[in-house]
């Protein structure tokens, strides 16, 4: 700052006023906007935030960037917050609450004006550390008993009983469920319940079950798992998938061995990711809006952080998203 307002020939006071927008006459405006131009001078921000008290980021933790639908939650996060002069610092747990933890205490020792978080499972210094944070706090994907601060998401267990609904709706009976072998996925725990609950209210046999590979479950778990349960369940008519990764796979290993996809047994997925729709056969899927639920937490971060300043009113502390069957060619 020193060597812009020595080349501008105005004080550093100056500057810093035309760098915040603050009255300065447009010769004096033009005169340090060339001298920063000329230097390359970028300002300080870490330094801003300790004077003003505010950083100009959200802090944004995910489970993993390589899924498309995560990817997507960010897009509409940014598509929102951008425009308000908010940035993202992206973080990936890998599904691990102890990262998840480590990652939000390091967050917070750059004072994030607000904080967004996959799921609702976290450790109990997690937790406290989000609660004591004095900022606003979104968990996204899920919709908790009691949140942190807000929440915006759906009921994955409600979405899978849905879909078995829609199976036994088309007239299956014997249907299996392919999932993940960790804990971890939460999410896909809570499919895997929804699945179970709705095939015992239905009187179905809720026992055709493999779980296979550690979080995120991938098309290369779909196949063996598929494998599996041909084997130890020869009979089943119609797999619900945890995702439509699995799916995918799971109706290659079906093509391999000459199985006709729905003739022959049916599969479904869940998330509508874009290679549900490529599949051949296109993959019956639950849909869920991630660009949608990224921009429904933006809009509820900018509420929360507008209210702060006595502009406006927080959005409710549950935002819920809606999911919806997509009927398609595999089941």
């Amino acid at each position: 700052m020193s060597d812009v307002a020595r080349l501008a020939g105005v004080s550093k006071m100056t500057v810093s006023r035309v760098m915040a927008g603050r009255s300065a006459s447009e010769a004096t405006r033009e005169r340090v906007q060339r001298a920063i131009e000329e230097l390359g001078y970028v300002a300080d921000a870490a330094a801003g935030a300790l004077s003003s008290g505010r950083s100009s980021f959200v802090a944004v933790l995910v489970p993993s960037l390589s899924s498309s639908n995560f990817s997507d939650t960010v897009g509409g996060l940014t598509a929102v917050l951008e425009p308000q002069g908010l940035e993202l610092l992206i973080g990936d747990t890998d599904y691990l609450p102890e990262r998840e933890e480590r990652l939000v205490r390091q967050m917070l020792r750059h004072q994030p004006r607000c904080i967004a978080l996959t799921g609702s499972q976290h450790t109990d210094a997690t937790r406290a550390l989000l609660q004591r944070s004095g900022v606003p706090v979104v968990e996204m994907w899920d919709l908790p008993t009691e949140p942190i601060d807000m929440a915006v998401g759906f009921s994955n267990v409600s979405a899978s009983r849905e879909m078995v609904r829609y199976l036994a709706h088309k007239g299956y009976q014997r249907i299996g469920f392919l999932g993940g072998a960790s804990e971890l996925d939460r999410r896909g725990l809570d499919r895997f319940k929804g699945y179970q609950a709705e095939m015992k209210a239905l009187g179905f046999d809720r026992h055709r079950v493999v779980r296979l590979g550690e979080s995120p479950v991938t098309m290369s778990h779909g196949g063996p798992a598929m494998a599996e349960l041909l084997e130890r369940w020869p009979d089943t008519q119609a797999v619900m998938c945890v995702s439509d990764m699995s799916a995918f796979g799971a109706i290659m290993e079906c093509q391999r061995r000459g199985l006709n996809v729905p003739r022959d047994i049916a599969i479904a997925g869940f998330g509508n990711f874009e290679i549900a729709a490529c599949c051949h056969p296109a993959i019956t899927t639950v849909s869920v809006d991630a660009y949608g639920i990224g921009q429904r937490t933006g809009e509820a971060i900018v509420a929360a952080l507008l209210a702060e300043d006595g502009e406006g009113t927080r959005h409710p502390a549950k935002t819920r998203i809606q999911y919806t069957v997509v009927p398609r060619e595999s089941a």
